[in-house]
């Protein structure tokens, strides 16, 4: 098994959902943080979903909202994705900056 360190960043200016880290189909993976930050000078929204491999998707926070240049961190805990799920992010309305952390586990790299 390798622990593979990983970050992945997104600038979003318009709505519909965009994927952000999708886990490789041999490998787990911790999410460790999840940062959104307004980066216009504006108000933004953002919603944070995971989708499974099933292709069901799950909603994580339907509503971070942000005022001019605020963040938010939208995990107070590790979140653990199984193989090939996805986490996407949609910037309902504004732009914002998106940053994420992953520890992820392969099965097969030694």
């Amino acid at each position: 098994m390798a622990n593979i360190y990983k970050n992945s960043k997104l600038s979003l200016t318009s709505s519909g959902a965009t994927t952000l880290y999708t886990v490789p189909a041999n490998s787990r993976a911790i999410i460790k943080s999840l940062l959104v930050s307004e980066d216009a000078g504006g108000a933004a929204v953002a919603k944070v979903t995971l989708n499974d491999s099933s292709g069901t998707t799950f909603v994580i926070d339907n509503d971070v909202d942000l005022s001019a240049d605020q963040k938010e961190q939208v995990f107070s805990e590790p979140l653990i994705m199984e193989e090939s799920e996805v986490l996407q992010i949609d910037a309902t309305s504004g732009a914002v900056d998106v940053f994420v952390s992953v520890l992820e586990i392969n099965r097969e790299d030694l």
